[in-house]
């Protein structure tokens, strides 16, 4: 079975945000972000694991992240996959960064707070976005991203799809700001996919999951283990779909994503069971026959070793109270 391996893996992993600021500068300016925990403190206390994303509106600006650093222009998505303590700047020059907050409003913020610096210079406008998500556990997509990418969609309906997507986004926190309730939280979640679709058609990255999916053997074995991940693949049948040895296929799997082919469809599996066991109220036993365990007990043998509790506790200590006694 043939998926949309992109918006399969995403959709696994429970995102949601929301765009949180605007900024207006006029060079020379540069700005320090703070650190992710003191982000996630800000934005989403309860959040596991949160994504950033910088959307130049006007102008142009530099970002840079760890040891990489890209240069945005009007149009460009900058994503933060891991909400990494960045800087940003004005380009060709920029002074000594300072620590954003400075410029901030006083809280608490009555919809979408504008940070404001007057340099006198070129304008840049940006629009600031973040998703939450829970923590990946086995997720090998966002964890082998890159700190910092910058995507710029071709014109055409690329482009207008982003422009759109955050002119909306603009438009319902108006509506939230006079008592009307948002339609959705999800624009912040296309922009991402949309996003990772551009970059990964044009990065030459060699290894992790984004290389693995534009892999044409890969991609086959991958379609079959996300479309049935109940199944009970042998690594031949994989290799058969996939139109490759049983060898070149681990090899494949080995060389790009760092684990084997079982290896990758366990934990998959251990995926979608702790999604499961946190967002549902579904029975253990048939969580386990969901997922292709023939018997609950091997099945929390097999999350037990994996995740480090059992199914019955993991439960406990992820699932919203709501469900508990669902």
């Amino acid at each position: 079975m043939a998926v949309d391996l992109l918006s399969n893996v995403l959709g696994s992993i429970r995102l949601s945000g929301a765009m949180f600021l605007r900024g207006d500068y006029s060079a020379p300016w540069a700005l320090d972000s703070p650190e992710s925990q003191d982000l996630s403190n800000l934005l989403a206390p309860e959040a596991e694991r949160l994504i950033l994303f910088h959307i130049i509106r006007k102008g142009r600006a530099w970002v840079s992240a760890k040891t990489a650093r890209v240069e945005a222009e009007a149009g460009d998505l900058v994503i933060l996959p891991h909400a990494d303590r960045h800087l940003m700047g004005s380009l060709p020059d920029s002074p000594k960064p300072i620590p954003i907050a400075d410029l901030l409003p006083p809280t608490p913020w009555h919809g979408i707070p504008v940070c404001r610096f007057d340099g006198g210079g070129e304008e840049t406008g940006v629009v600031c976005g973040y998703l939450t998500c829970d923590e990946l556990i086995f997720n090998s997509f966002l964890k082998s991203l890159p700190p910092l990418m910058c995507i710029r969609p071709p014109s055409g309906s690329a482009a207008e799809l982003f422009n759109a997507c955050v002119n909306f986004a603009l438009d319902e926190n108006k509506e939230a700001r006079m008592g009307r309730v948002p339609l959705s939280s999800r624009v912040p979640e296309m922009l991402l996919i949309e996003a990772l679709r551009l970059y990964s058609s044009t990065t030459d990255s060699t290894s992790g999951w984004l290389a693995a999916a534009k892999d044409p053997v890969l991609r086959r074995a991958l379609e079959r283990v996300h479309g049935d991940p109940g199944k009970a693949w042998t690594v031949a049948e994989l290799a058969s779909a996939a139109h490759a040895s049983a060898t070149v296929l681990t090899e494949r799997f080995n060389s790009i994503l760092g684990k084997t082919p079982t290896r990758y469809l366990t934990e998959l599996r251990m995926q979608l069971a702790a999604d499961a066991l946190a967002r549902t109220s579904n029975k253990i036993a048939t969580i386990a026959e969901s997922i292709g365990y023939g018997s609950e007990e091997a099945f929390s043998r097999a999350f037990k070793k994996h995740v480090g509790l059992a199914p019955a506790s993991w439960r406990t200590k992820k699932m919203a109270p709501e469900h508990l006694h669902g």
